[in-house]
């Protein structure tokens, strides 16, 4: 395996943080995960990672477990929420043996310490592994019930100093309704955090949009399912929403 040049031509980040949803893995299956997806991910990341860019990962556990399902169908919250988190750590050691399959370099770091299958979050550790060019997968959410992996994404983005979120979804971009349900539905290239709040547009969570807000931490989604379409975007090229 070979580490990543230092330089990042055609981008103006040096730190990323990539956030994807659990379901992105599953590819045309309804559950689990899709072998052949979950390696044309790691190759985006990989694309991306040879320009020099430093990237980190947070991958949901959906299509696993979902904590909040688990409590509606009557089981105890806190519970469902630490079973949807060990999922995250299956779909984040997934993603790992793609990327060191591709050459990448890879270190998974849970919230909840689990030291034979991967390293404990450790915050210096983490950017010292950014530093020499390793994808860091943050696993676990925050460690604690009743966060989800949106504001895990957001708090770990601003604990290594990212420069932005990527938020990778089915869509290439946020929109004032579900773009499947509704096709007239608008396209917003740039929306504020307010905006997001106050239009109760699912892009993440209120809190991890609050967080992004209080640390001036724009978060820019846009379609996972576009070859190339990672790399682009880094590059200013591409179809993309801005919140910020």
């Amino acid at each position: 395996m070979t580490e990543a040049s230092d330089t990042a031509p055609g981008s103006t980040y040096k730190r990323v943080l990539l956030k994807i949803s659990g379901e992105a893995l599953m590819g045309d299956t309804g559950f689990g995960l899709h072998p052949p997806t979950v390696q044309r991910i790691a190759k985006e990341v990989q694309s991306v990672h040879a320009t020099g860019v430093e990237i980190c990962m947070v991958i949901g556990g959906g299509n696993i477990f979902r904590g909040l399902a688990g409590s509606a169908q009557g089981m105890e919250r806190t519970t469902a929420d630490y079973m949807g988190m060990l999922a995250t750590v299956m779909n984040a050691l997934a993603m790992q043996s793609a990327l060191e399959e591709l050459g990448v370099f890879t270190r998974v770091i849970s919230a909840i310490p689990m030291d034979q299958v991967c390293e404990p979050y450790i915050r210096r550790r983490a950017v010292r592994h950014l530093e020499k060019k390793r994808v860091c997968i943050f696993a676990a959410g925050t460690g604690n019930p009743y966060f989800t992996t949106d504001t895990a994404a957001t708090l770990r983005a601003n604990e290594m100093a990212c420069q932005a979120i990527f938020k990778g979804t089915k869509v290439d971009g946020v929109y004032d309704m579900d773009p499947v349900k509704h096709p007239e539905a608008k396209r917003y290239d740039r929306i504020s955090y307010d905006d997001v709040l106050a239009k109760n547009l699912k892009v993440m969570d209120a809190s991890a949009i609050a967080l992004a807000r209080d640390n001036k931490l724009p978060i820019i989604v846009f379609s996972l399912d576009e070859p190339g379409g990672f790399l682009g975007i880094l590059a200013g090229k591409g179809t993309y929403t801005i919140v910020d």
